[in-house]
C-alpha cells in the first residue's frame, strides 16, 4: 500500500514552510480558527495528533491544558523541526505513518488530525484504529481538503470565467469517482485521495462514531474586503471539518 512522504522532498518542504510562515494564508484565516472553535476542553486530557507536522499544534495543545500529547508524522524533516522548535516533556514525537497507528498500545481522550487524512489511502483502517485508541466518549476531530477540491485532477482550468477573466464558478470533475489524484503543489506528483462527503461521514458512523458537528469555513465579507483573493471560498470551501465522538 502506497504511503506518500512528500514532506521529506527538499523542494516541497522548503516551499511549504515558506507558505506556513506567511501571516496571511488559508490555514491561519480559516483552518486554525475553525479547528479551535470545535476543540473540546483539553484540560488534563491525553491527545494524539495524526500528521503533527512541525509540532506547533502539539505545543498549543499542552498550553491548552493537555497532560500528554503524542504527535506522529511520516516526515523525518517535519519531526526534526518539531523536536527543534516545539519540544516539551509532555510531548512525544513518533516517526510513523497514520496507517500504522494500530501499533500504538495506549488510549487517548482526544485524537486530532489537521489537513492530513486526504493523503491516506486506507481511510477506513485509520478510522477503525482511532476508534480503538480512544477512551469511551473520546473525541475525534479532523480537517481535510474538502471533497469538492480533492476530485479535481489538476488538468484543465479549475474555474469557468467570464470574458474579463472573472471566476464564475469552480469546475467539478468525477466527484463520484473515488480515486487517487496526482497533482502539482510546489512539486509534481503530490498524491491526494478523493472520497465523497458521504464516504467520509458513513465510514465514521459505521465504525461507531457519533457525528457531533461538521464545518465548512468560508470568509466573512469583511475578510474578503481586506483579502479579495479569498472570494474564491464563496464558490467552494477549501476545508471540511468533522467532530465525532466514540459511543
Amino acid at each position: 500500500m502506497s504511503k506518500q512522504n512528500i514532506y521529506d522532498n527538499e523542494a516541497f518542504f522548503e516551499e511549504y514552510m515558506k507558505l506556513r510562515s506567511r501571516e496571511v494564508n488559508a490555514n491561519n484565516l480559516f483552518e486554525l480558527p475553525t479547528l479551535y472553535s470545535l476543540m473540546p476542553d483539553l484540560e488534563g486530557k491525553k491527545v494524539l495528533d495524526l500528521g503533527c507536522g512541525s509540532g506547533e499544534r502539539c505545543m498549543e495543545y499542552i498550553q491548552h491544558g493537555a497532560s500528554k500529547v503524542v504527535g506522529i508524522d511520516i516526515s523525518e524533516k517535519m519531526l526534526e523541526a518539531a523536536k527543534k522548535n516545539y519540544s516539551d516533556p509532555k510531548i512525544t514525537y513518533m516517526n510513523m505513518p497514520m496507517e500504522d497507528i494500530g501499533n500504538i498500545d495506549e488510549t487517548f481522550d482526544v485524537v486530532i488530525s489537521s489537513l492530513a487524512l486526504h493523503y491516506v489511502e486506507d481511510y477506513e483502517g485509520v478510522v477503525k484504529n482511532v476508534y480503538r485508541l480512544l477512551s469511551d466518549g473520546g473525541i475525534f476531530l479532523f480537517s481535510q481538503e474538502h471533497p469538492v477540491n480533492t476530485c479535481y485532477s489538476g488538468k484543465g482550468d479549475r474555474w469557468t470565467r467570464d470574458e474579463n477573466g472573472r471566476k464564475i464558478h469552480a469546475n467539478l470533475e468525477n466527484y463520484c469517482v473515488e480515486n487517487r489524484y496526482d497533482s502539482k503543489w510546489f512539486v509534481e506528483g503530490v498524491q491526494r485521495y478523493h472520497r465523497m462527503f458521504s464516504t467520509v461521514i458513513n465510514t465514521l458512523t459505521e465504525a461507531g462514531f457519533r457525528i457531533v458537528k461538521i464545518a465548512e469555513p468560508y470568509p466573512t465579507k469583511e475578510l474578503v474586503d481586506k483579502y479579495p483573493e479569498y472570494y474564491d471560498n464563496f464558490h467552494k470551501p477549501d476545508f471540511l471539518f468533522v467532530k465525532s465522538q466514540k459511543t
